[in-house]
This record gives C-alpha cells, structure tokens and sequence, in this order.
C-alpha cells in the first residue's frame, strides 16, 4: 500500500513539473517568440520574454520615458535575420541583433544592436550599435495585458509590432 502511495505521490509531482515547464517554467514573463517570412527564402526571428501588466502602469512609470529598455524582460530581445533587410529605411545585413527602444510618450526610437547574449540591462553597448531607427506609435483601442512582438506580413515585408498597454510601436521591414 505503501509503495503504491509513494508511486501515485511520485506521478503527480512529475505531471506538475511537466506541466509547469510547458506553461513557461513558472517564470512570469515567459518566452515567446515571433518571425516573418519575407518570401524567397529570407526570414526574420524574434525572440523576447513577455511580461504582464499585471495592474500596473507601464509606460512612463514601469518602463521610464526616455531610457533604453530591453524590450521585454529577461534577456534581451533578439533579432535574427537571414538576409540583408531595410528596417524603417535602415540596411541591416544578415546576422543576429538585439533588440533595445526608448519609448517616449508620442515617438520611440528602436536600437538594433550587434552585441548579443546579454541579460537586457543596464544598457551598455553603445558602441556596439548598428542603428538607431524611427519608430510609430499609435494607441490601441484596449489595453494589452501580456507585452507581445508581433509581425504583419504586408505587400514588401512585414511591420514588427510591439503591443502593451494601450500602446503600439511599429516599424516596416523589407528584403534588402
């Protein structure tokens, strides 16, 4: 009876493992991810973390106005391309980057960046930018709860769109 007990006992908690790393690891701003086919066997790849608003104001408080911030949360966002693009009129080559933006209230600039595999912050790589880019905003008709990277296949690329809050930043890319 004993051994059944401990084996049953044994189940559960491997089924709750499992189930825990499939939902995320438990971690509360788990990874996703989001990519786009540019036809002709070019694509891109984002990679991010996805925190939640969670009650919480986000831009101009959470995340300040002005300053560099990781995109996400965690590790830095990254942006892998397989070919050369133009990201909002900017030549970016084929390669792996991270993501950073400076949200203010009505513009936001984005940062591709060559260093990769860091934490997010504090922001450091200055030297190591490629570009810095214009990017949209616009308001979205409800709030977001969980932060998403998002592309939207258009007529010559795709616009990566950044939506939290009640916030979009976005940005066109196209095949180079």
């Amino acid at each position: 009876m004993q051994k059944r007990i401990a084996l049953f006992t044994l189940s559960a908690v491997i089924l709750t493992a499992t189930a825990f790393a499939q939902m995320g690891g438990g971690r509360p701003s788990p990874a996703a991810s989001a990519s786009c086919d540019l036809g002709g066997g070019k694509s891109i790849k984002t990679d991010y973390s996805s925190p939640r608003m969670r009650g919480r104001k986000i831009y101009g408080e959470l995340v300040p106005f002005g300053e560099v911030w990781r995109t996400g949360a965690n590790e830095a966002t990254t942006f892998v391309t397989s070919a050369d693009v133009v990201v909002g009129g900017k030549t970016v080559p084929a390669g792996s980057y991270t993501l950073f933006t400076v949200p203010n209230a009505d513009n936001w600039t984005l940062i591709i960046n060559m260093k990769t595999g860091e934490w997010g912050i504090p922001y450091k790589y200055e030297s190591e930018e490629l570009a810095r880019v214009d990017i949209k905003v616009s308001k979205l008709p409800a709030p977001v709860e969980n932060f998403m990277i998002a592309y939207e296949k258009g007529g010559h690329g795709c616009t990566l769109r950044i939506d939290w809050e009640t916030t979009r930043a976005s940005v066109d890319i196209s095949a180079k």
